[in-house]
């Protein structure tokens, strides 16, 4: 099982690296990378969960209605992407629910960050895809979290996908920087190992971001956007399909679990 998301979010990275950038450039930026990502997964015929933040559905709603249409999962990235309050938890959920006009049963924080398990089942998610279970400098010390699904505060922890024994991450930056050769391998035998993939990327990788005076990004984050990750991720799909691997939205999946109590 491979389970393909996607964080959309008002597109705020630029200020990480002292650069500015508008509200509405934030707002096409992330716009123009989704309408990819819906393209490529209709093309494939595949099915994925968009963790989407309160602020962008409400600014992008006819882009949330398209998701839901398109047979995709909606869940939350919270409020805002970077602002974060408890009481943003549950205000994201009724907001989007009150947007899509479904409910939403998942959960991603912003960044990646942690966040207390008791707020998120006190909100009302199923689900939580917000660990990352590695060490990047500077970013994640996840050494001592599962590397698979697990419950906390009965809140089933869907943690992104790393390889066996050295946690190698399978993340965004990973797809743009690794040869897809060995990409596919450290996929291949993670899924062997774990019976799923749990994969998540932005959608303003899909554009162009090899604009220096503009963004500042180092070219580790800018190597193969665009045009080259639409190509990159297209690739992965079709080696999944022609490897048996089955796609799924993340709801439907912790359904399954919860049915069969595994992977």
């Amino acid at each position: 099982m491979i389970l393909l998301s996607f964080d959309i979010e008002e597109f705020d990275m630029p200020f990480e690296y002292g650069k500015t950038i508008s509200f509405d450039d934030q707002l096409s930026i992330s716009t123009q990378g989704t309408l990819s990502i819906l393209r490529i997964l209709k093309d494939a015929g595949v099915k994925a969960t968009f963790y989407t933040t309160a602020n962008y559905a409400m600014h992008r709603p006819e882009v949330v209605m398209q998701i839901i249409n398109e047979g995709h999962e909606l869940a939350s990235h919270g409020f805002y992407h970077s602002e974060f309050k408890p009481e943003h938890l549950a205000q994201s959920k009724q907001k989007l629910e009150e947007i899509g006009g479904v409910t939403v049963k998942g959960y991603r924080m912003a960044r990646m960050m942690p966040v207390d398990e008791r707020e998120i089942e006190k909100a009302g998610y199923v689900y939580n895809s917000s660990i990352n279970p590695t060490w990047l400098p500077g970013r994640y010390n996840n050494f001592s979290k599962p590397r698979t699904w697990f419950y906390h505060h009965n809140v089933l922890q869907l943690p992104s996908s790393v390889s066996p024994l050295i946690r190698f991450p399978l993340f965004w930056l990973s797809f743009h920087n690794l040869p897809m050769g060995i990409l596919k391998m450290l996929s291949a035998s993670t899924h062997r190992k774990d019976g799923y993939l749990n994969l998540y990327f932005h959608p303003w990788e899909f554009t162009d971001l090899d604009q220096p005076e503009r963004f500042g990004f180092p070219g580790y984050v800018v190597r193969n956007t665009g045009n080259a990750f639409i190509q990159r991720l297209t690739d992965f799909i079709a080696w999944g399909k022609r490897k048996g691997y089955e796609f799924s939205r993340t709801d439907q999946y912790v359904e399954k679990i919860f049915k069969t109590g595994k992977s």
